[in-house]
């Protein structure tokens, strides 16, 4: 007989050798095939998904549980949707309506009807059953094409506001969607479940509930902890708020990252929204890893091995079908034709939800598990395409828009010591100074009008996104020594600039800073300077605001002195620590001012 003693203390032994093995087969896995893939161009998402499938039960067979990994790591949606959210302050999400119930509800039910007509007419499945399997369909991987629009900064743009509305449409359709599978199923079980108002009442009622917790209880907590000045409470309370608002819904049985998009967005306008953001960013991007492993893991490649033509056919009909419709729709309102082609081939993957909801119609009987199994395949595919296409899409969304005054491409520019990227009021003082210096300086700016203005003053200013390496190239930036950002963008970060100090180590990068954050973000990159743009311009007035009121000379110098030293320590300090919360003790507040001049004096008298 066996110690029952021994048995029970080996046991936790036994699970956590286990978790360690699968740890680090499926973390080096993931390395390995995310570094190959990305060397090549093709996306860390497709290297998750064939490292999963490579070490999952249906390849190797080093790891398994892929069904509840997925369970876990479908958190990192959940995450992705609050951060999002965090992005997104409500009045501009007002403005995006028409986006949303509009081109958010054409793209789904005709996309989902096109799709369900497809799946009908070419296999043998019944009506209920090509509904249940064509409307998931229509929906597209937030996970795959969130990351993409957030790491090139394309989110605020036009193009991805209108990308992201259709993801934001589709994500608050999984409700609907549940309810008419429910409607539809054979189960004797699924009787009794909730009928379709009572969900829509319940997505009403959750919504509001997160609103009033946002404002109510999560803002007075969040100053509460700025107050006390502790980093790991903020990353606390940014997990405690996404975790209650998934868990809430999920409670209601309604869509989870719903519920933490929501919560997002209550937290847009809050002064901490960029300490929290910081701190949930690196579980959302381990989970949505972690997501696309297990993915991989559930691939059933027998089941592909057996239908081969069916599963590649099929997915390529998805992937055919919805960037054709998707872009018929996206010209329909408003966008370029370029445009929409790339948003089109951007969304025409399947989704991650239809995983779940191909389980529930396999529970509602309207599937049998084969076919389940079948579909989940065809969308992995659709999803292992998106690098690929996202590739084509960034060619037609970054296509020259129309240029209806004729302006002159960089191409025609006579080569500069200097290339000043944006030429508004801030690049107008840098470029007249050098070129009151005698240098060759090479003018771009991507407005029109500015360009039309600068044209009067006898300025020759190109028209281009000065942050794009081919138009730098063209506009000389091999040759230049010093290439100077001076347009106003606060996306302007390391991902941007670091392609452009790799393609030219020859020059010297300025950029002009739009706030402390902006500065914060870009501290560990090698450039020749930054420049906050109204610091200089601020401090000159506090010097003439203390003359005017009759403050000496001798005092108004020690508090600029002091001030200037101050916010260099705050600097270091924020960027060691990585908040902006961080040595809050040096600002001059009410009752510390006199202190400190005194002090200044008496040291003066020592």
């Amino acid at each position: 007989m066996s110690n029952p003693a021994v048995t029970a203390a080996q046991a936790p032994f036994s699970a956590t050798d286990v978790l360690l093995s699968e740890g680090v087969i499926l973390l080096g896995a993931a390395v390995l095939f995310v570094m190959l893939f990305r060397r090549f161009g093709l996306g860390a998402v497709l290297g998750y998904l064939v490292a999963g499938a490579l070490v999952g039960p249906q390849g190797l067979g080093l790891v398994g549980g892929g069904e509840s990994k997925l369970a876990i790591a479908e958190i990192g949606i959940v995450l992705l949707l609050f951060l999002v959210g965090l992005e997104l302050h409500p009045a501009r999400l007002w403005r995006l309506k028409r986006d949303i119930f509009a081109l958010g509800l054409a793209q789904v039910v005709i996309c989902g009807l096109a799709l369900t007509a497809i799946i009908f007419f070419t296999t043998g499945f019944t009506w209920g059953a090509a509904i249940a399997l064509g409307l998931p369909l229509a929906l597209s991987s937030t996970a795959q094409v969130l990351p993409s629009l957030k790491s090139s900064g394309r989110i605020n743009s036009p193009f991805g506001e209108k990308v992201f509305s259709i993801l934001l449409f589709q994500d608050l359709s999984i409700v609907p969607l549940i309810t008419i599978v429910a409607a539809l199923s054979r189960n004797p079980a699924d009787a009794g479940g909730p009928p379709g108002w009572m969900l829509a009442g319940y997505t009403v009622a959750a919504i509001a509930g997160l609103v009033l917790a946002g404002r109510f209880i999560l803002r007075p907590l969040l100053q509460l902890v700025g107050r006390l000045g502790e980093r790991e409470l903020f990353v606390a309370v940014g997990l405690f708020t996404v975790l209650a608002a998934a868990a809430l819904m999920h409670a209601l049985h309604l869509s989870t990252a719903l519920g933490a998009f929501v919560a997002g967005v209550m937290l847009a306008d809050s002064p901490y929204r960029h300490e929290i953001e910081a701190d949930v960013e690196p579980f959302r991007s381990i989970l949505l890893g972690l997501f696309f492993l297990a993915v991989g893991m559930v691939l059933d490649l027998h089941t592909v091995a057996a239908n081969p033509v069916f599963v590649i056919g099929m997915a390529a009909i998805l992937v055919l079908t919805k960037a054709l419709l998707i872009s018929g729709l996206a010209r329909l309102f408003g966008m370029e034709w370029s445009q929409a082609m790339g948003a089109g081939l951007l969304l025409s993957q399947g989704g991650e939800f239809g995983f779940v909801l191909f389980a529930q119609a396999q529970n509602a009987l309207l599937v049998a598990p084969e076919g389940a199994s079948l579909f989940s395949a065809i969308v992995t595919f659709s999803m292992a395409t998106t690098p690929f296409l996202m590739l084509f899409a960034r060619r037609f969304e970054f296509a020259k828009p129309k240029n209806p005054t004729n302006l002159a491409g960089p191409d025609e520019a006579t080569r500069g010591t200097a290339i000043i990227v944006g030429y508004g009021r801030f690049g107008q003082t840098v470029a007249q100074m050098l070129m009151g210096h005698g240098f060759e300086v090479v003018l771009i700016d991507k407005k029109p009008a500015q360009i039309e203005v600068s044209s009067r003053f006898d300025m020759k200013v190109y028209y281009g996104d000065g942050t794009r390496i081919d138009l730098l190239r063209r506009s000389g930036a091999e040759e230049a020594q010093l290439i100077a950002f001076c347009h106003d963008d606060p996306s302007l970060d390391s991902r941007v600039l670091e392609p452009i100090a790799e393609a030219f180590p020859q020059a010297a990068l300025l950029v002009r800073a739009f706030d402390r954050r902006q500065l914060l973000a870009l501290k560990d990159m090698d450039l020749a300077g930054i420049v906050r743009e109204v610091f200089e311009s601020a401090i000159c007035m506090g010097v003439q605001a203390m003359a005017t009121l009759g403050v000496p000379q001798p005092e108004i110098e020690e508090v600029e002195r002091q001030y200037r030293q101050n916010d260099e320590q705050r600097l270091a300090v924020q960027g060691e620590q990585g908040t902006l919360m961080a040595a809050k003790e040096l600002m001059f507040r009410p009752g510390r001012r006199m202190r400190l001049i005194a002090r200044g004096e008496e040291e003066e008298k020592a």
